[in-house]
């Protein structure tokens, strides 16, 4: 599963953010993620409207691991302890993670209590340069993460095993 780094400002301006693993696009603009409304995230995201995801990498994993396993209602300065630092979006009310260079920024569309499912639109994608080949999002530098929840491991994304909308031209 994808290591999503989901981040939002309470209602004074303070950043916070989570590892959830819950989650993904499921239209073109549109992502879905589950996250139980205890989290101090999940709260600022209620009151601000707004929030960022970014996808956890293979260069900030224990910052990343952190923000998972430490609670933003405990620890009032864990975004800071993670290292991270907050550059306000100019799209919507919610920080950028400076440290990790692929960020979604979204606005609240939903929250349904019973399920935790947040939706948010995606309103633009932020990449830093470092992470670009011709203008385009290199997984390979970005080096994204994802979670094993079997044996509690984070995978780095590795080598292509294919072509999509091609391969499976061969059994037509």
């Amino acid at each position: 599963m994808p290591v999503l780094i989901v981040a939002a400002y309470d209602e004074q301006g303070k950043p916070n953010a989570m590892n959830a693993a819950w989650g993904g696009i499921f239209t073109d603009d549109h992502i879905g993620i589950c996250i139980s409304e205890g989290h101090k995230t999940t709260k600022n995201i209620l009151a601000t409207k707004a929030f960022t995801v970014s996808m956890a990498t293979a260069e900030e994993v224990v910052a990343c691991d952190y923000v998972g396993i430490v609670s933003g209602n405990k620890e009032p300065d864990k975004f800071a302890k993670a290292g991270f630092t907050a550059v306000r979006s100019e799209v919507v009310n919610a920080p950028i993670i400076e440290q990790l260079p692929m960020t979604l920024e979204c606005e609240m569309v939903s929250y349904d209590q019973e399920s935790n499912h947040l939706v948010g639109r995606i309103v633009n994608v932020c990449a830093d340069e470092k992470i670009l080949t011709d203008g385009k999002i290199d997984y390979r530098k970005l080096r994204p993460i994802t979670y094993d929840p079997i044996n509690h491991h984070y995978i780095e994304l590795g080598a292509i095993v294919g072509n999509a909308f091609s391969d499976g031209k061969k059994l037509k």
